[in-house]
């Protein structure tokens, strides 16, 4: 059976529709896999018709609505969100600000999140949204690591390699120099600060312009700090004291004098402690880290391995992998190579191994097999991040099983011993060119393990126990589907399957009725929004065209959503574009959600207005989701009244 093709525009809509409408949403933003909402009433979501819209791949709901649609897809879907909505972001604040007030403090009580799962959510936010410049550098760096490693070796010669080598680390270091100030910004996203202030006290660790000779003191050892001293943590950290103080500078400080006053203050106060309290501790902390890591290092040989390799994978997650560079750095200057590297690798094989495992034995969940098609590829290459947050992180389960497999592959390669990177670069296949004195072949070995370990350990004991019993349920049915295919029995007309399901549509208003295709708007005309009919309307009043519900109000209110009884979509669109009019002419008598029965009023058109302000008056019904799933026959054409049958649906 052919996978169906995803249609961005449509799982927007929906998107909205069962997030409680378009004012529900005060703000959203995408990361590489998923639509982020930020929700204004949590009751209104329907959360098991999201997980329903075809191509959405899994969904969150927690103080931030999460919906899942992979790589690829999701900045499509970004696009139409905000084509749908008219604004990037649409902040709806002055509509539903009273109302946002009184839910938001309901729907945190109900949530009841703990602190800690709190800082990991907001840790998460800070760097998902950096995730695809990691992969783009992290891969452009790969690249430069192979080329310089075969220019080192004296495969490649000549000036001209050296130059691709030098721009492709150019390129790569626009990301990771000044990850700190991406950091910065992020984190001020996330904890409502002024982006642009985070972004200065990120730069802050960088001590740009500190003469190395003449460094700034570290108050507690009377050592010169050195740059990037405390790392991300300490940015991190800076910035949520920044937060804290902004907000009450902005209570405190007068308006007149809030747009100088504050960010001075916020700067000096912030700056000064992240220079002399800050990075030094910060820095404490981290030596504090890497020196258990030395110590686990230390001791060797397939324990530390395995202790390394599983535990990797929550340091993605907490994006405190990045604190492990100045090891690699430190060991690759002294030694010529960091056996570190490879065995931190592992992990991003036991999660390919995971991955492989729950396609095979959940191959009938058809979102979860294409999400890991999407993600399978570059984790291979060494991004394991699509896999974890898109696929193994969301099932729980499978993310504990993938460590382990991430610590078989390193206890191999800590048994084996002396397997070390000469490059920091992206992990998986991409690294196999980068490991020193000819040991390719050990972490190769120690990659297979991990795939191996990943998948047999996922295979009995990381599926979860509610996805399998869909799994059998599913693949009872397709049994069955194919008995009756072999029997005879699929065609039969006194099956339930056979049987279709009939919908009468009226005419929604008095007027002149033609087909879809005669339709001055040529999207409608080519049916790209499905079968229907134009209605040329010689009434103010607007009807509903059959009994069911309001699934959507378009803000400019040209436009409504609405769900038969039996499950069918339609469109009603109120003239040719009179989005412009932004909802002048029409006084909507409805709101999303309300029930209603055929013929009920829907909207009282001034259509003398839209005419006064140069657009059409052609009321459209579509049926954009009907496709091959049913049939539409227009019982009649020409002059109608309200509420006249016109049309008739029959569906599945």
């Amino acid at each position: 059976m052919m996978a169906e093709e995803f249609d961005a525009k449509k799982v927007a809509e929906q998107i909205y529709r069962y997030s409680g409408g378009v004012k529900n949403v005060e703000s959203f933003e995408n990361c590489m896999t998923r639509i982020r909402l930020e929700i204004n009433d949590h009751d209104q979501i329907d959360e098991q018709k999201l997980k329903e819209i075809p191509g959405v791949l899994g969904v969150v709901n927690d103080e931030q609505l999460q919906v899942v649609v992979g790589p690829g897809k999701v900045n499509k879907v970004e696009a139409a969100m905000e084509a749908y909505s008219g604004e990037k972001g649409i902040n709806n604040r002055t509509a539903a600000e009273e109302r946002a007030k009184e839910v938001k403090a309901e729907a945190k009580k109900k949530q009841k999140q703990s602190p800690f799962k709190s800082l990991l959510k907001d840790i998460a936010n800070i760097f998902v949204p950096m995730i695809p410049a990691f992969v783009g550098s992290g891969l452009i760096a790969g690249i430069a690591a192979i080329i310089s490693n075969l220019i080192t070796n004296k495969t490649l010669t000549g000036e001209t390699w050296n130059q691709i080598a030098l721009v492709l680390n150019v390129i790569k270091a626009g990301m990771f120099t000044y990850l700190p100030i991406y950091t910065g910004i992020n984190a001020a996203r996330v904890w409502k600060a002024t982006p642009t202030l985070g972004g200065v006290i990120g730069a802050v660790i960088l001590l740009t312009g500190m003469d190395p000779n003449a460094p700034i003191k570290n108050l507690f050892t009377g050592a010169g700090l050195t740059a990037n001293q405390g790392g991300i943590l300490g940015v991190i950290f800076a910035v949520w004291l920044l937060s804290v103080l902004e907000k009450k500078l902005h209570q405190w400080v007068p308006d007149s004098i809030d747009i100088i006053v504050t960010p001075m203050i916020c700067l000096l106060v912030i700056g000064l402690a992240e220079l002399f309290v800050i990075m030094p501790l910060a820095g404490f902390i981290s030596d504090g880290l890497i020196g258990g890591i030395n110590w686990i290092l230390n001791v060797g040989g397939a324990f530390s391995g395995f202790i390394l390799g599983a535990l990797f994978l929550p340091m993605v997650m907490l994006g405190l992998h990045q604190i492990l560079t100045p090891i690699h750095v430190q060991m690759i200057s002294q030694t010529g190579n960091t056996p570190l590297l490879p065995i931190l690798a592992m992990a991003g094989g036991g999660q390919v191994g995971a991955a492989a495992a729950l396609w095979l034995r959940l191959r009938h969940d058809r979102k979860l097999v294409d999400m890991i098609k999407g993600s399978l590829p570059v984790g291979i290459l060494g991004i394991g991040e699509p896999l974890i947050y898109a696929v193994t992180l969301p099932l729980g389960r499978p993310f504990i099983t993938a460590c382990i497999g991430g610590g078989i592959g390193g206890a191999v390669i800590g048994a084996i011993g002396k397997v070390g990177a000469i490059a920091i670069g992206p992990s998986g296949l991409p690294l196999i060119p980068l490991i020193d004195n000819h040991r390719w072949w050990a972490y190769v070995l120690g990659l297979l393990a991990a795939y191996i370990g990943g998948f047999i350990v996922t295979y009995f004991w990381g599926i979860p126990t509610d996805k399998l019993a869909v799994e059998r349920a599913e693949a009872a049915a397709e049994k069955e589907k194919n008995v009756r295919s072999l029997t005879g029995q699929e065609n039969d007309p006194d099956t339930p399957t056979a049987k279709l399901q009939e919908t009468t549509l009226q005419a929604v208003a008095t007027g002149e009725l033609k087909p879809i295709s005669e339709a001055q708007d040529p999207v409608f005309a080519q049916k790209s929004m499905g079968e229907g009919y134009v209605l040329l309307p010689s009434g103010n009043e607007v009807y509903a065209p059959a009994a069911g519900t309001i699934s959507s109000v378009f803000p400019t209110k040209h436009a409504l959503g609405f769900t038969t009884e039996t499950g069918i979509e339609i469109l009603l669109h109120l003239g040719i574009d009179t989005v412009d009019l932004k909802g002048v002419p029409f006084d909507v008598q409805v709101t999303e959600g309300q029930q209603v029965a055929a013929g009920d009023l829907l909207v009282k058109a001034d259509w003398q207005a839209v005419i006064d302000a140069g657009k059409l008056t052609e009321t459209i019904v579509a049926l954009p989701e009907l496709g091959e799933a049913g049939e539409f026959e227009l019982g009649k054409t020409g002059k109608v009244t309200a509420k006249e049958q016109v049309a008739t649906i029959k569906s599945k």
